[in-house]
């Protein structure tokens, strides 16, 4: 199944167990599916993923009249599991999205029948009951509107093709450097990352261990809040997160290849933050050196700090941020 989550931030999480990180194989995939399900549930299912108003308001003018009843038993507040026959992220290397939506228009009443069961142990939730009654119908209205939303959505998904070939880029070159730890950190404001685990907020968290198989990293081009999560596949742990760069699809501005290497990993001023730490350095001396504000500040270099790069430790009434071994490796690694 597949978790899409939105609203206000949860306070509880479900954990996916890495193990050592030199040994986790990870890739990206540019996955639509991913971002169509994040779409559909931030424009019409009341699950917010951050997305941009005016985005808002152009899938919601696209869609057939009715399309929020529709989608209401995916997106009750209560659940946030998608049955995997419905979701257009199955296979997950398959990465043409109109062969995506043939499959999901032709899924068998019997088979979207038997995955709510499976997925809601025996007793599917009361939301669900229209869609038991009649799954056919559902199937098909359910199919119109994802894709009616992805031919509204579409002339964006081809604009963010340089996002996506940087963000590719970027995650392969932390891979063969060693530096996983700053991009799992670095993952959005809803997944949360600390040692060798993975946090998303889930209304049912569970514990997760990763087990031999691949991580894929799946870059959404919705909003900035976007979570979208598969754990219990055989083959793969996947997550979607906003692919940085987004707000550049808002305007006419385009997206410059960024070239210095520690920067493409982990971020403008977390680069920066890094450099300054050199040597040891107070808080208050990182902001005023930066042009950011102490609580920006602070927020990244948590992030970092989660990451094993960076300590942080109070002396009086200071305090102080140095580097560790790891992050100094790092400077050095991703600057020469």
């Amino acid at each position: 199944m597949v978790a899409v989550n939105g609203g206000v931030l949860m306070a509880r999480f479900s954990e996916l167990c890495l193990g050592p990180l030199e040994t986790v194989p990870v890739s990206v995939v540019a996955q639509p599916g991913v971002t169509l399900m994040s779409l559909v549930a931030d424009a019409l299912g009341g699950r917010s993923q951050g997305l941009h108003p005016t985005w808002r308001r152009a899938l919601r003018s696209a869609v057939p009249e009715g399309a929020e009843a529709v989608l209401r038993p995916l997106f009750t507040p209560e659940y946030s599991m998608v049955p995997d026959c419905l979701t257009p992220t199955a296979p997950l290397w398959e990465t043409d999205l109109s062969v995506q939506l043939e499959r999901l228009a032709d899924v068998p009443p019997v088979q979207l029948l038997r995955e709510l069961e499976t997925d809601f142990g025996g007793t599917v939730p009361r939301q669900w009951q229209s869609v038991v009654d009649r799954p056919k119908a559902f199937i098909h209205a359910y199919a119109a509107i994802l894709g009616a939303v992805w031919e509204a959505f579409g002339p964006i998904w081809a604009r963010a093709g340089s996002l996506l070939a940087q963000e590719t880029e970027r995650v392969g070159v932390a891979v063969v450097s060693n530096a996983l730890p700053p991009v799992l950190a670095g993952l959005g404001p809803k997944i949360r990352f600390a040692g060798e685990t993975l946090y998303v907020p889930d209304p049912h968290p569970e514990t997760f261990e990763r087990g031999a198989r691949r991580v894929v990293l799946v870059p959404i081009v919705s909003g900035y809040g976007a979570s979208v999560f598969s754990f219990d596949r055989s083959d793969a742990v996947w997550f979607g997160y906003p692919v940085p760069g987004l707000n550049t699809l808002w305007t006419t501005r385009e997206a410059t290849a960024e070239r210095d290497r520690l920067k493409l990993v982990v971020g403008t001023l977390r680069a920066g933050i890094l450099r300054e730490l050199a040597r040891p350095c107070t808080m208050g001396s990182l902001a005023a050196t930066l042009n950011c504000t102490p609580a920006t500040v602070t927020y990244h270099c948590g992030q970092l700090e989660a990451a094993g790069l960076i300590t942080r430790e109070r002396q009086g009434q200071h305090v102080v941020a140095r580097h560790t071994a790891s992050g100094g490796a790092l400077v050095s690694l991703l600057s020469g």
